[in-house]
């Protein structure tokens, strides 16, 4: 997966403090290797996971990492936070220049996904790639059916003047439910119900695209995402 696209001469150019002339002249005489590979060509783009030698010399070789997180109550999602602690605090320290790729509110819980890779990141979490987010829900007031066709029409949220996609409802309990979104809007689930003045309790993801939370992983718990590919 190629996190972003640069050329290879110009890298070379800013890393080296170099001009493109001398670039040139490294390339032509082959000691300029791109994953380990010999490399003749300026013009060829690299990725952010690229290995890039000269003359022996490593410029840059950064894995890509892709964690599941189950967050805690109580834990913020961010990377820097004055009042609270943060996701990356419960994380060992070889984690700390991750970033999160899709947001939980305060108090909610569950599934959790960060990474160091933006092209990765981006794919999760912009709305065209309108990825489906499985959530368990619990409410205060009995679920009504007339909840679960307005999630399946869409909501109006007048602020932003504008209407919620449609969103799958499935009862589970009298005051609890199987919630899968297609969008991530600020604080979306607790204004859905809001608009039926029945306030929410607790918010738990299990689920982002194909990958799942296991069932087995604690609170505050962590784990490599096996396949980050299958989203």
């Amino acid at each position: 997966m190629v996190a972003y696209a640069q050329r290879l001469d110009r890298f070379i150019s800013q890393t080296l403090d170099c001009k493109k002339r001398q670039v040139q002249l490294l390339l032509a005489r082959g000691l300029v290797s791109v994953d380990e590979v010999i490399c003749y060509e300026g013009e060829r783009r690299i990725g952010q996971f690229s290995k890039i030698e000269v003359e022996g010399q490593l410029l840059r070789h950064q894995f890509a990492v892709y964690l599941m997180l189950n967050k805690p109550a109580g834990v913020v999602s961010a990377t820097v936070d004055d009042q609270h602690m943060t996701v990356l605090d419960i994380l060992p320290a070889k984690y700390q220049g991750l970033h999160i790729a899709g947001r939980l509110d305060l108090q909610s819980t569950g599934l959790l996904l960060l990474t160091n890779d933006g092209h990765w990141s981006r794919q999760i979490t912009q709305p065209s790639t309108k990825l489906p987010k499985h959530y368990t829900v619990t409410v205060t007031n009995p679920i009504s059916q007339a909840e679960v066709d307005a999630f399946a029409k869409g909501i109006y949220f007048a602020f932003e003047d504008l209407t919620t996609a449609p969103a799958q409802l499935n009862i589970t309990a009298t005051t609890s439910a199987h919630i899968i979104l297609h969008e991530g809007r600020y604080h979306q689930i607790k204004r859905m119900f809001g608009h039926f003045r029945n306030p929410v309790l607790s918010i738990h993801r299990t689920q982002v695209g194909a990958i799942k939370l296991p069932a087995n992983l604690p609170a505050g718990g962590y784990r490599v995402v096996s396949d980050p590919l299958d989203f």
